[in-house]
């Protein structure tokens, strides 16, 4: 089972619905309306969901998060990531040593949901930027009651340029349009015994041959899962849920970078695979603006 948003055919107003793979049975809530629901409601509802029915072939699916939702992100959080950061940011190398062995967490806000692409969108590439590289993360699906109900993809697409030249200009590095794509669906949280052993691979295509390819597993992972998701409600509220990524463990090695044309898939097992084709820079996403496209 997966929580999808989608468009039906012919229709131009975003849906949610649950998927078995082959149908998709409509459900009457926005999925930020799910996402006020305890644990157990929302897995009744789900259940129990007894709308309208669609092919699920025949759908577009949208990134699943709407309204009032945010998705945040975490770093550093696995040892690749740690390496990975100290590599580019040698003059500061020493805060990330530190983070990674901190109580708390590194947390740092990623988009607003009109800003997220889906499944086979588009991601962007700074155009101040010359390194810039996808990071494939587990996304947690939280409620407003700070519970994990679900998982999904999250592609944080990171300048390393831009961080590596000062940790103080991260929200540049991470924070535009076309940084941020999540999908294709949620995947049920009572659906995923252990979100411990869940591989993630990353390919990066261009020119139809393989750029670079990875595979990790969250069994890599240097935090609890539930431990994030409480310090991000510590001391703030999400009415309609959040998603919040949990950190790479695939990061390509210097001096690689993205390139406007490459095509991006990002598989974590028991969850879902996202695509996504690279543009450069801002002209190009311009389309997630505008009013008349269904977000």
């Amino acid at each position: 089972m997966h929580i999808v948003r989608f468009v039906a055919t012919g229709g131009d107003r975003p849906l949610v619905g649950v998927s078995d793979g082959s149908t998709v049975t409509e459900l009457a809530e926005t999925l930020g309306e799910l996402l006020r629901l305890p644990l157990a409601e929302l897995r009744d509802r789900c259940r129990t969901a007894d709308g309208p029915r669609h092919d699920a072939a025949a759908v577009r699916v949208l990134p699943p998060v709407d309204g009032r939702m945010e998705v945040w992100a975490a770093g550093v959080t696995y040892r690749r990531s740690r390496e990975a950061r100290i590599t580019e940011s040698e003059r500061s190398a020493d805060v990330y040593e530190q983070v990674y062995d901190a109580e708390r967490p590194e947390l740092f806000f990623k988009s607003a949901a009109w800003r997220v692409t889906g499944d086979g969108e588009t991601v962007a590439i700074r155009s101040d930027s010359a390194v810039d590289v996808p990071e494939p993360e587990l996304g947690l699906v939280l409620n407003r009651h700070a519970e994990i109900v679900g998982y999904t993809v999250v592609n944080d697409m990171s300048s390393r340029t831009i961080e590596g030249e000062n940790p103080l200009y991260l929200p540049q590095a991470k924070i535009y349009l076309g940084g941020c794509a999540a999908g294709p669906a949620v995947r049920p949280a009572w659906e995923v015994p252990d979100p411990y052993a869940l591989d993630i691979e990353l390919t990066i295509r261009r020119g139809g041959d393989v750029a670079w390819t990875g595979k990790a597993s969250t069994a890599q992972l240097h935090r609890r899962l539930d431990d994030l998701a409480g310090y991000l409600f510590r001391a703030d509220v999400f009415p309609d849920g959040a998603v919040l990524a949990t950190g790479t463990c695939l990061v390509p090695e210097l001096p690689f970078t993205l390139a406007a044309g490459d095509e991006i898939a990002i598989t974590i097992a028991e969850v879902g695979t996202l695509t996504s084709t690279v543009v450069a820079g801002r002209e190009p996403m311009a389309w997630l603006g505008d009013p008349a496209t269904p977000r």
